[in-house]
């Protein structure tokens, strides 16, 4: 057998006292285990871009690129399982240990990996306390600067059959007890465990114009910082739908730090007036409230591009963010450098984010003239591009044929324009999955994320054109990283995980999350009828048939046959999946 010899970051993990558990009632703890796999530690080991290696009954050694995923992977789980075993008796609860090894590993031809890197990892978890991960002093020297961890060091420990002494370092971030100090006075001054320190939310910038209908100017400089910022992949940035929620609020830089996850927080103003454009920017720590940078630009309104350029900049600098030759390109300016052409994408932007037809139609002008201006100007392009999308999908076109073509068109001329830019590759990746072309949709999606690693919205149409390429199981995977990015996420990944749920076959796991999603979103019409589908699968029929009539009765021209001409599955099969469900249920023929 051939093999390979190699340097990898190795995570093992077993369930604590699995025996006792088994002996009780071996088939409920089994039918647990499995549970968890497919919702928890499954789809976040795809999220670090792990690789099972083998299981070993109640066990599982995985494989990492990196120490920093090991070990951001083996704290979301962990923390996952605090909230999972919430309420259950100490007795009846399952909890993982885990240790962490950074060493040489050699892997044979079927993938398996053996030697002295397994081993240690072996051992470490072997000396884990319940709910804990223990890191061997070569794996923490890997994080000890990159994550923000609180550890205990263990000292220099003598592991089972391992000849010379390893220092090891303890991570408790999964048991009840972390979870009751994090509600404490001092933890709410401290970031959860596991914030990568260098992360950061840019809050929109405060309108101080006097003029209500300056918004977008200043809420556009916002979102064009965090795109900048959000091509780096040193940097975890929180996606504009989650910064945005905080628009308006006062709320404490530590309270912002907390509920988004990050160790960073970007806020300033915006005063436009003439020709003139004053801004102002603070980076502050949100551990400690403490300034970082601070800064104030009054310029001429054509070096507003300049000025946001400097903003990037500086907080790269102040975070101390190694940039490679790559990340330079990167930040360098890719958008027009024409004030009006500027102006018009501003406007148009921030209208189709409102998603009705008479906005996306203003926005459509809007972005059509910022075109005209800059037809080189790629991210209009791709706007331009997602609003003809938006009348194809919702049928506000006379002619939807048509939209989808121009929507190609734009979506094609904005990748041509400018190939680095990921909302380009995104837009043409929305488009093209809706005209069918699966792989083609697939590719665009993964190459707006390898521009643009926090990008939210990639992950979630490589999730989206996954599904309808009938591989629903990968998925969940990217939906799982796209709610990390953007933990106030859209309603609409909701139905997607749903959907991807559904074609799986687990309809109960669909069901959760369709009626989170009718309850964020009361107008949904698609979320209730797969809900009524989901249903009838079930023999719910009842409820099926009640959900039905919500459906007609939110949107009385509902029709499933347009529904099956414009979803766009490769296998035709998986849209009569939902038809089965409601012909179960008797609600359609």
């Amino acid at each position: 057998m051939s093999e390979i010899r190699k340097l990898a970051a190795i995570l093992a993990a077993d369930v604590v006292g699995y025996s006792r558990l088994a002996g009780a009632d071996e088939e409920r703890i089994l039918a647990r285990l499995r549970a968890l796999r497919s919702d928890l530690i499954d789809p976040t080991i795809a999220v670090h871009h792990g690789r099972v290696v083998k299981r070993t009954g109640d066990g599982a050694l995985v494989e990492f690129r990196s120490v920093v995923d090991a070990v951001r992977c083996a704290i979301e789980v962990q923390n996952g399982m605090v909230e999972r075993n919430d309420g259950v008796p100490q007795d009846r609860r399952i909890e993982f240990r885990m240790g962490i090894h950074l060493g040489d590993v050699v892997e044979e031809s079927d993938g398996d990996l053996m030697g002295d890197g397994v081993n240690i990892a072996a051992r470490l978890e072997g000396v884990a306390a319940a709910g804990a991960i223990c890191l061997s002093e070569d794996a923490y020297r890997q994080v000890k600067s990159r994550l923000d961890l609180s550890v205990s060091d263990l000292g220099s420990t003598q592991l089972k059959n391992i000849a010379e002494p390893i220092r090891v370092y303890s991570l408790q971030v999964g048991s009840a007890g972390t979870k009751a100090a994090a509600t404490s006075e001092t933890a709410t001054s401290q970031p959860a465990a596991g914030v990568p320190k260098l992360s950061i939310a840019v809050l929109p910038f405060a309108n101080m114009s006097g003029d209500a209908e300056q918004d977008y100017f200043a809420d556009g400089i916002s979102e064009d910082i965090i795109t900048a910022l959000s091509k780096l992949s040193q940097l975890f940035v929180i996606a504009r739908n989650s910064s945005f929620t905080f628009k308006g609020k006062n709320v404490q830089v530590q309270e912002v730090g907390m509920k988004l996850g990050v160790r960073h927080v970007l806020e300033g103003s915006v005063r436009k007036s003439g020709n003139r454009v004053r801004i102002t920017a603070q980076l502050i720590d949100a551990t400690t409230g403490g300034h970082l940078w601070a800064e104030r630009f009054d310029r001429e309104l054509t070096d507003i591009f300049a000025v946001q350029d400097d903003v990037t900049q500086q907080i790269v600098d102040a975070l101390a963010v190694n940039l490679t030759e790559g990340d330079r390109k990167r930040l360098a300016p890719g958008q027009t450098r024409h004030p009006e052409a500027y102006d018009c994408f501003l406007r148009g932007r921030e209208l189709w984010h409102r998603l009705t037809k008479q906005t996306n139609s203003d926005a459509r002008d809007l972005l059509q003239r910022a075109v005209e201006l800059d037809p080189n100007f790629a991210s209009a392009h791709a706007f331009l591009a997602l609003t003809h999308g938006l009348d194809y999908l919702n049928r506000w076109s006379a002619s939807p044929q048509r939209a989808i073509e121009q929507a190609e068109e734009a979506a094609t001329l904005a990748v041509a324009r400018d190939d680095s830019d990921p909302v380009a590759h995104w837009a043409l990746s929305v488009v093209t999955l809706y005209s069918r072309q699966h792989d083609r949709a697939i590719s665009e999606a993964e190459r707006a994320i390898v521009l643009n690693p926090n990008f939210a919205e990639g992950q979630v149409s490589l999730g989206e054109a996954l599904i309808y390429s009938g591989r629903s199981g990968e998925a969940l995977a990217y939906f799982d990283r796209a709610r990390v990015l953007n933990p106030y996420f859209p309603d609409v990944v909701l139905h997607f995980q749903a959907l991807a749920l559904f074609q799986l076959r687990r309809y109960e796991e669909a069901v959760e999350l369709l009626l989170q999603r009718v309850n964020r979103n009361p107008v949904t019409d698609v979320s209730r009828a797969l809900l009524a589908a989901c249903y009838g699968h079930l023999g719910r029929f009842e409820e099926a048939r009640a959900r039905w009539q919500e459906v007609l009765r939110v949107n009385p021209d509902y029709s499933l046959e347009y529904r099956r001409k414009v979803l766009p599955f490769k296998n035709p099969a998986d849209f009569e999946l939902v038809m089965e469900g409601l012909r179960n249920a008797g609600v359609v023929q």
